[in-house]
């Protein structure tokens, strides 16, 4: 058998073996292919070779459905020291990390400086930030809660925040500040937490069949658990609200379109819309842009949604953004209107009556991290507008 006949061969079979596992699996045996042909090895493309990112893109690298790659470790890292001083790790490979090399690693939880920053308690708030879980058929997923210390009035608004992959509710609590907001506000806010077993990079998932559809996985999870801290901690039922980040995002338009009366807004960070995938394969096309049309659920367009994304952000194209806003606004007699602001150009659209029924902020020059948050968490920039305070001001005008 000739080389190349055998190179294809290898790489058919992986793409069969990889058929039906979760995102982590599925590249590491694509990957063990390319290893064995030969091509995960080659030398790294000079920095220079291609245009400089902006700051805050090199403080949000992201990859929703894959860790770093083996090949990553091969390389010497540098991590800061609260003195100011690097300190090298995995020097026995002596081999310097070309600068592409460590703008896709540099921010993954655990992956030099940016991983390892501590978390300030203060980005909690002042309330109690409670653990619980929620079982169902589907399984069982753990939670955070955060209940305000500011004594309720009545019943309080509650906010589900679904996180983005190789994120936790802690870390996702501090880098968006929602706590801090909704203590301002009275409001609940329910952190659900994908389990690894689920997905080993801990993404929701979003663009799997089975988890796209009311009464069934992980919307039934959600669903339940929202259901479950509405009863147990006074909150409003009827000022329910769902949102997220990246594969969170996702997740928040799937549950917002499968359980309309639940849910009375939703918002939609660097996300996607509803069906844009059904697969591994699809997903990453999806990420890429080149998604199919999905269809728009006649339930999606009751739910009032705001969303944002970073025109530069290049892990979850922008084209994704423009989609999940339409998808929402699709409303008969729907009239537009758009006001450029420091950064961001923010669509409105409203129906006959006046009323708004979604909102799009495209944020110029960012990238894939959360809008005016803060760095305590990761895949957050302080930069931007402050999603989390538009998000709070949308929700509670429903």
């Amino acid at each position: 058998m000739k080389p190349y006949e055998k190179f294809v061969e290898n790489i058919l079979g992986a793409v069969r073996s990889s058929q039906g596992k979760d995102p982590l699996a599925a590249t590491a045996i694509i990957q063990e292919a390319l290893t064995a042909a030969g091509l995960m090895g080659g030398a790294a493309s000079p920095a220079s070779a291609r245009p400089a990112a902006p700051a805050q893109d090199k403080a949000a690298s992201f990859v929703d459905l894959n860790p770093p790659p083996a090949w990553a470790a091969k390389f010497r890292r540098q991590t800061a020291q609260p003195d100011g001083t690097n300190t090298d790790t995995n020097t026995g490979a002596g081999t310097a990390m070309p600068d592409w090399v460590a703008r896709f690693t540099s921010n993954l939880p655990g992956q030099g400086a940016a991983g390892s920053k501590a978390i300030d308690a203060t980005t909690h708030g002042p309330g109690q930030f409670l653990e619980g879980s929620f079982s169902n058929e589907a399984g069982t997923r753990n939670y955070r809660l955060y209940v305000p210390r500011k004594p309720a009035s009545g019943p309080r608004p509650l906010l589900v925040m679904l996180h983005g992959c190789k994120q936790n509710p802690v870390d996702f609590a501090a880098g968006t500040t929602m706590n801090l907001l909704a203590e301002e506000q009275g409001c609940l806010v329910l952190y659900p937490e994908q389990a690894a077993h689920a997905n080993h990079s801990q993404c929701w998932n979003w663009f799997e069949g089975a988890h796209q559809q009311r009464g069934a996985g992980e919307p039934s999870l959600i669903a339940g658990m929202t259901r479950q801290v509405l009863r147990e901690h006074g909150g409003d039922a009827d000022r329910v609200f769902v949102a997220g980040l990246s594969a969170g995002g996702a997740m928040a338009a799937v549950m917002a379109a499968s359980y309309p009366e639940l849910y009375a807004a939703a918002g939609v960070h660097s996300g996607l819309p509803v069906g844009a995938a059904h697969d591994l394969m699809s997903a990453l096309n999806a990420m890429k842009g080149a998604r199919k049309k999905p269809a728009a659920a006649a339930s999606a367009r009751k739910v009032p949604t705001i969303v944002f994304h970073g025109d530069r952000d290049a892990t979850v194209h922008p084209s994704n953004g423009d989609a999940v806003y339409g998808q929402f606004a699709q409303a008969a007699g729907v009239k537009e209107t758009a006001e450029n602001g420091n950064g961001y150009t923010r669509s409105v659209a409203r129906d006959a009556s006046g009323q708004v029924v979604a909102e799009h902020w495209l944020l110029h020059g960012a990238g894939h991290a959360w809008s005016g948050g803060s760095t305590a968490g990761s895949y957050a920039t302080s930069s931007g507008p402050n999603a989390s305070r538009e998000m709070l001001r949308f929700f509670l005008q429903q």
